[in-house]
């Protein structure tokens, strides 16, 4: 497989980028891939299906001057904090053992179980896509299938800014609720934290890396994105810079 340790991209070229992985993936133009990267600024990602008002404070994200950008996969709002967070994205064939979508995601997301437990947390798998350390959520991840090949993206929150998120954010009531708690802050939680100790995202790559080689028994080959990659995300780096895509609900 693939590997990508990529720098830091704004928010529309990471989206865009994922997008073109996934559709060159589909011609067969490119390997099954796994690109880890980091965001300049630091941006809100809503699921597809979200409407944007109900899940991002617009007066807060405009005031500071935070870009939106909607992805193409489903799951929920996400902070991306340039500083404390590192993402991944994995475009690969629908093998025999990923036709079925949970595990598919049970399997993927072990990366990051595996990856915090290098670190010596004792983190667990919360389906359909979630990881909890100490009952708190540390990463999240959305996937989108097209014909015989996916594309699945996450984040894993290393020192992110938990008071800005809090603000940038509006979770659905049920859904905290549903936690036992009153806010974000509550049920939320970063590597730091729990590492009781300020941990860069540089730090953690290399255990993100040995977490994906055990979860998905592959060896990766290091490359950089190519030039058809950068050229295709920016034909639809116009669709996510774009209000009509970003309010599409």
């Amino acid at each position: 497989m693939r590997l990508i340790i990529d720098g830091y991209r704004d928010p529309y070229e990471n989206m865009a980028l994922d997008e073109a992985m996934l559709e060159l993936r589909l011609r067969n133009e490119i390997p099954d891939t796994l690109r880890i990267y980091r965001w300049r600024p630091s941006a809100v990602t809503i699921g597809y299906f979200q409407k944007i008002k109900d899940v991002v404070n617009l007066d807060y994200v405009e005031e500071y001057n935070i870009p939106v950008v909607r992805r193409i996969t489903g799951g929920g709002a996400v902070y991306h904090d340039q500083y404390g967070e590192l993402t991944y994205a994995i475009v690969m064939e629908v093998k025999k053992e990923f036709q079925n979508i949970e595990r598919s995601y049970r399997r993927i997301c072990s990366a990051l179980v595996y990856a915090l437990k290098f670190l010596g947390l004792n983190a667990s798998f919360k389906p359909i896509n979630d990881i909890i350390v100490n009952r708190k959520k540390i990463s999240g991840s959305a996937q989108i299938r097209r014909r015989n090949v996916l594309l699945q993206h996450g984040t894993l929150l290393v020192s992110t800014n938990l008071e800005i998120m809090g603000k940038a954010l509006r979770p659905p009531r049920i859904k905290l609720k549903a936690h036992g708690v009153l806010n974000i802050s509550q049920w939320v939680t970063t590597i730091s934290i729990e590492l009781k100790r300020k941990v860069k995202p540089e730090e953690v790559i290399g255990y993100l890396v040995r977490g994906f080689q055990k979860a998905l028994n592959v060896e990766f080959t290091e490359n950089t994105v190519q030039k058809k990659e950068i050229e295709l995300a920016k034909k639809l780096e116009t669709k996510y810079r774009s209000r009509e895509w970003n309010f599409l609900r």
